[in-house]
């Protein structure tokens, strides 16, 4: 049994007690890998008037578990969903620490998410020992109070399995995970709880100590005050200071305020003022004294998103929605304003993140001084905490990647700008200089990252020595095996990767991964290249996302020059790669993540196996440029839909085409691997890997595992067809939706298309065609709808305003 196995052998069971925002989704997030979960929270103290009506009292369980009931349905209505899919909240029990607080006794995991009251807390895990078995693992999810208070005067052997683990909200979507250990913890806990989050939760954990608001929310809190500061100095609104702060800086595009926004002005008050209340130092206390504007705010109910309006406000107007942004000199909202800077507009133009940086922050306009100004506070910040808040500068640096979502953490940034360059200019202003900071000068180095080509990358320690960053031993990094010299081969669309044990990785590497001619020829490299000297291929990449489909400009400007030869040929060889892959020799396996759509859905689909992160979003969605899949999407959606019915059998035929018509003809995209199964973009053999990280690695041993199992490739099969009939049927269905306004004449062209590959063309209904026939099929009607002007409108449109065109 492994490392993973062993600790999910550990965990079978948990329980959250809390059904608030954050309670609720962590248990959805445990039901969300399988983990059934026990959701408790109080016994309300009266009756609702609907209850009431009902003629329930407070004795009556749907009363008494009204709370956690609430919270669990409420993860079917929040967006994003914090759920992979509706089924998993059957793993989720509601119940109150009333009459269930015993069943606390038969779970392995017991995490508490309640209001942030000390005294509270406390008298929670009083009680909680009494029902307490000995081994199970009890934690806060707290964002700021002391773990290390929360247990005093419970006993030894209950402080030994406690800790702090804090999730970031929402928890399926946010990366980190802070586990806080006491004193007491036992470290084999520690370790165990860590391995957990990581390989099951699909975590990204950081080791933080016992400190006010922990690692991320310290600096982030503490660099959005000073962000605020800055901004009443410089007389900036929240809309310019955003434009300055956002992608140009490595941060979010919800840059300060939209994200404040969305955090909740409310929620975030109370996080600077834990901070200022649990500090010493009078200069950090002053640093996290809330501005009176805020406070006016949040006396205001102007608490940002859940309350309508916050620095941002989304009107309607005579031309659709706007959002205006808020004057809070006038505390009256305003049209947002563009913010016009020759260093942010030579910044948004440099192509690397660390030359963006420095263009901005040592310009000397006003949006340099701007940004100078606020980052200089943030660098200083961070390393004077160290080694207060972490052990190691990696914690820190993770920690606002993952849970503030930073292209870079403060030291990383640092290393970018300039160490010394930057250290000179802070002294020139006056600034004190961190011991760390200048420790690392002191000993010659001029950077706290080390890296070497090839090489793991190093970090400078507190010890004034560099070591090694910890790496997770399901780690593929592919920017590191090219460094090592393992391109097989490689062209500007993709490359060829050998990442040991003679398993071959198709990385693509075209601009948003889309699929032009040089991924094709490479896909074809591949396939001989595997067949003779490796034992499977891996496809997949370390981008931000799987793959966007087919080049749409490329296919949009032969489209427009009638160079239908050209086109023609492109589908072709597309069509004919993918059937490559299909019938390869060795086994294949896609690794898709994130946003996986038309031509990436296409690659994936006829491979052996599918391992895809559990953050997928598969779809065929061609139709939303007025195409259809043309490089045997539809085919393998027949495939696998029909796949085992009696081609006679019309009863059972007809819906499963039906269904496969309305996935594609809807652009239906899934909002989870999970889902993803549902419509048979994955089968039930494919494989789901919850942290991205060990994605390639998962992929791998799939290929591993079919090649040791004798892997031996699939034979070519007929499909069944529901031919003209069917056809008619299909058409029926759109000629309805056209009639009912539903759909653009248009809309009912490109369905009708669709409908005549999906139903194998005019042939007697339960005719067996081959897969070359419906390629064919699927080709013309491609070509076709490229030549209509209509869906060469949606294709500019796409391109140029990234939405789809209904017309």
């Amino acid at each position: 049994m492994g490392e993973e196995e062993s600790v999910l052998a550990n965990i079978k069971r948990a329980a959250v007690i809390g059904a608030g925002v954050m309670g609720a989704a962590i248990a959805g997030h445990l039901a969300n890998v399988g983990i059934p979960t026990l959701l408790l929270d109080i016994v309300p103290r009266e009756e609702t008037e609907e209850e009431k009506q009902k003629g329930l009292t407070l004795q009556d369980p749907p009363v008494r578990n009204r709370l956690a009931e609430a919270g669990k349905k409420r993860l079917l209505k929040e967006k994003p969903s914090p759920v992979y899919h509706k089924d998993v909240l059957e793993l989720i029990t509601p119940g109150n620490l009333e009459d269930d607080l015993e069943k606390l006794s038969e779970v392995d995991w017991i995490i508490e998410a309640v209001v942030e009251n000390l005294a509270i807390k406390q008298q929670l895990f009083e009680n909680i020992e009494k029902v307490w078995k000995t081994g199970t693992i009890v934690s806060s999810n707290t964002s700021g109070i002391s773990i290390h208070a929360m247990v005093e005067g419970r006993s030894e052997a209950f402080r030994r399995h406690f800790l702090g683990t804090h999730f970031f909200n929402p928890p399926r979507y946010m990366k980190l995970l802070e586990i806080i250990p006491t004193e007491d913890t036992d470290p084999a806990i520690v370790d165990q709880m860590k391995a957990f989050a990581e390989s099951v939760l699909g975590k990204g954990v950081v080791m933080a100590k016992d400190t006010p608001n922990f690692i991320a929310n310290r600096i982030g809190v503490y660099g959005t005050l000073v962000t605020l500061q800055a901004m009443f100095e410089q007389n900036l609104g929240p809309d310019e200071v955003d434009a300055l702060t956002g992608p140009v800086m490595g941060r979010p595009k919800s840059a300060t305020f939209r994200t404040l926004d969305l955090v909740g002005l409310d929620t975030f008050v109370h996080v600077a003022e834990n901070v200022r209340a649990n500090v010493d130092d009078p200069e950090e206390k002053a640093a996290f004294e809330v501005p009176d504007v805020l406070k006016e705010m949040v006396s205001r109910n102007w608490l940002g998103e859940k309350s309508g309006q916050g620095f941002f406000k989304k009107v309607k107007t005579d031309k659709g929605k706007e959002i205006l942004a808020l004057d809070l000199a006038t505390m009256e909202y305003r049209p947002r304003k563009k913010v016009k800077a020759a260093s942010l507009e030579m910044a948004k133009r440099a192509k690397t993140l660390p030359e963006k940086l420095r263009t901005l922050v040592y310009a000397d306009d006003p949006a340099g001084k701007f940004a100078w100004q606020i980052m200089k506070k943030v660098l200083l910040y961070a390393a004077a905490r160290i080694p207060e808040i972490a052990d190691d500068i990696v914690s820190v640096d993770q920690a606002m990647k993952w849970g503030f979502n930073w292209e870079l953490g403060p030291f990383e940034t640092w290393d970018a700008i300039g160490v010394e360059r930057s250290v000179a200019r802070m002294r020139e202003e006056g600034e004190t200089i961190p011991p760390l900071v200048e420790e690392l000068l002191a000993s010659g180095y001029t950077s706290f990252y080390a890296r070497e080509k090839g090489e793991a990358p190093r970090v400078f320690a507190i010890d004034g020595k560099f070591v090694g960053v910890e790496e997770h031993p399901k780690t593929i990094d592919l920017a590191r095996l090219k460094e090592q010299n393992k391109v097989i081969r490689s062209n500007k669309g993709a490359s060829l990767i050998d990442i040991g044990d003679d398993v071959a990785l198709l990385e693509f590497h075209s601009p948003k991964n889309a699929i032009g001619a040089d991924i094709i020829a490479m896909i074809n490299a591949a396939v001989k290249e595997v067949s003779a000297n490796y034992r499977g291929l891996v496809i997949g990449n370390q981008g931000s996302h799987f793959c966007v489909g087919a080049n749409l400009m490329l296919i949009l400007m032969e489209a427009q020059d009638h160079n239908w030869p050209e086109l023609d040929l492109m589908v072709r060889q597309f069509q004919k790669a993918m059937g490559s892959l299909r019938y390869l020799d060795k086994p294949v396996v896609a690794a898709p993540f994130g946003m996986t759509l038309g031509g990436g859905v296409e690659v994936c689909l006829p491979c052996d196996r599918i391992q895809a992160a559990a953050e997928t979003y598969m779809g065929l969605v061609e139709v939303g440029v007025g195409l259809i899949p043309g490089g045997g999407g539809n085919k393998e959606m027949l495939l696998r839909w029909t796949e085992g019915v009696d081609p006679k059998d019309r009863v059972t035929l007809q819906p499963l085409v039906n269904h496969v018509f309305e996935v594609i003809g809807t652009a239906k995209v899934t909002t989870s691997a999970r889902e993803a199964r549902d419509y048979r973009f994955l089968r039930p053999e494919d494989g789901i890997t919850i942290n991205t990280d060990h994605l390639l690695y998962d992929a791998k041993q799939t290929v591993l595992a079919m090649d040791r199992a004798g892997y031996r490739p699939p034979q070519p099969k007929k499909i069944p067809v529901v031919g003209e009939t069917g056809y008619n049927v299909l058409r029926l269905g759109a000629y309805s939706m056209l009639q009912s306004g539903y759909i653009t004449e248009h809309d009912y062209k490109i369905a009708s298309k669709l409908a005549y590959v999906l139903a194998g063309g005019n042939v007697p209904e339960g005719t067996l065609v081959t897969e070359e026939y419906l390629l064919d099929l699927e080709r013309e009607a491609f070509l076709s709808l490229c030549g209509e002007p209509k869906s060469q409108q949606r294709m500019q449109y796409m391109l140029t305003k990234n939405k789809p065109l209904r017309n």
